[in-house]
């Protein structure tokens, strides 16, 4: 009988050791820490690659959280909601009656009654408002546009590559835009970003411009489509794509130039405001002081001339 249980155990190890080593090398899934890549099972335990750290993480326990705060900001890194171009910026002023040149395209000087800004080629606000004698050499090219948008809640997952694909497809279709000038979509759930990218030398009088589909592209997230009974309709696994906070960031070919002469009235208004403070500080406390002092010499005072009565 003793026999027969160390045969079963002996046998129960071996199956065990046989499936370790069936399992050795092979590809697992670490259940305890999504941001780990190159994951395969060593000697029965899964072990991945912590991102942005190349350590080795156990994934039948917890990864600390420096590998983990170190993997999310290089995930957030990449996606790129968070680092643009140096000279990205957000068109904040929205619509205005604008002046259309030769091709209809904006015309570098664009003015409202008696206020006058110079504009890119997306009609977006380059330069500090100024009056009518302002002066706009050129019409600076927007050559790269990056459109940061969200997914709205799915009940399925969506794939990267796919969306990619898709979004290509669908802006060929309903904008007409060649391809060859959406340079990247990078999708980290639920945030999607897509790079346009497009230099006056490569545009044909035939291609779209990159600054009109970015507005078409905003008006139907929007629900203000600009396209007749056609709604914005992607469709991933049987289930339409959502979008929304969509925001339009603009690089041109030359830097913006903003000289930051509307923050000045604030900063100048809080110093004054801080230097009053620090004066009426100062004020109370040379006051104070002064009293405390005439109050003290009184003492004094008083302390001598009682003396005086004591030791006539």
């Amino acid at each position: 009988m003793e026999l027969l249980h160390r045969t079963a155990l002996l046998l129960l190890l071996l199956t065990a050791a046989a499936l370790c080593w069936a399992q050795e090398g092979q590809p697992c899934t670490c259940l305890r820490n999504k941001r780990t890549t190159n994951c395969t099972m060593r000697s029965g335990t899964c072990w991945c690659t912590s991102v942005a750290s190349q350590v080795a993480v156990n994934c039948t326990a917890l990864t600390s959280k420096c590998l983990l705060m170190k993997a999310e900001m290089a995930g957030l890194k990449k996606s790129g909601r968070r680092e643009r171009p140096k000279h990205a910026y957000v068109d904040n002023d929205g619509i205005y009656d604008p002046d259309c040149g030769n091709g209809n395209i904006f015309k570098a000087k664009q003015c409202n009654g008696t206020s006058c800004w110079c504009v890119n080629t997306a009609g977006a606000r380059r330069t500090e408002k100024s009056d009518t004698d302002l002066h706009c050499s050129e019409l600076v090219r927007t050559s790269w546009i990056i459109i940061e948008t969200k997914l709205g809640e799915r009940s399925t997952a969506v794939d990267a590559a796919y969306l990619k694909d898709i979004i290509k497809k669908e802006f060929g279709k309903r904008y007409l835009l060649d391809p060859k000038y959406i340079s990247d979509v990078v999708y980290e759930n639920p945030y999607v970003t897509i790079e346009l990218k497009q230099n006056l030398s490569q545009k044909t009088p035939d291609d779209m411009d990159i600054a009109d589909v970015a507005y078409y592209f905003e008006k139907d997230t929007k629900g203000d489509s600009l396209i007749q009974d056609e709604t914005l309709f992607f469709n991933i696994s049987a289930e339409p794509l959502k979008f929304d906070q969509t925001l339009i960031y603009y690089v041109d070919e030359k830097p913006p130039e903003f000289s930051m002469k509307r923050l000045t009235a604030g900063i100048i208004a809080v110093i004054v405001v801080v230097i009053l403070a620090i004066v009426a500080g100062i004020v109370v406390l040379v006051i104070t002081r002064k009293r405390r002092g005439k109050y003290q010499k009184s003492e004094v005072k008083e302390m001598n001339e009682m003396q005086r009565e004591l030791n006539p």
